[in-house]
């Protein structure tokens, strides 16, 4: 599984934005696992799962790593491609992250700082950890009572973009 950032088409991005998509490429990070094993362990019907995975793996975020006959059936071992993908273009991605979005349960936050490039890099790390720590959570703590969310980070710099030289 790749560690590095995958760039990806707003089109790519967009089929991460379902709750269900996240936990399957979460179980499909480190180790190769068929549909029927990713059910197995989401507690969801095989032909479901199979059919996130299908538009995942069509959508290029997926690969199959291997393929082995059982009986007169092939299986198929499903990877991520990789943890973290950044979305090339200037389309929203999650319309539920728009201002013009309207929610009951809505929490904004936003501030302003100044930060080295270096510091930069340690907080978006540090957003990292933190939102696959949550990932995880919500994941392990299986609840009927959820409501699915959507979360954005954006750390943009405001000053304009400086012209190369040479």
């Amino acid at each position: 599984m790749n560690e590095e950032m995958l760039n990806i088409s707003v089109q790519q991005s967009k089929l991460l934005s379902s709750a269900l998509r996240v936990k399957i490429m979460k179980y499909l990070l480190d180790s190769p696992k068929t549909s029927k094993q990713v059910a197995d362990l989401l507690g969801e019907s095989g032909g479901n799962v199979h059919y996130h995975i299908k538009k995942l793996y069509d959508g290029g975020l997926l690969e199959i790593v291997e393929e082995k006959k059982n009986g007169g059936v092939t299986e198929k071992y499903y990877q991520s491609k990789s943890k973290w993908f950044n979305t090339e273009g200037v389309e929203i991605i999650d319309p539920v992250l728009s201002d013009q979005y309207e929610s009951a349960d809505a929490t904004k936050l936003s501030i302003r700082m100044e930060l080295t490039e270096a510091q930069k890099e340690e907080m978006t790390s540090e957003f990292r950890s933190f939102l696959e720590r949550w990932v995880n959570k919500s994941i392990a703590e299986r609840n009927e009572d959820t409501q699915e969310f959507s979360i954005g980070i954006k750390i943009i710099s405001v000053e304009p973009k400086q012209e190369r030289k040479g």
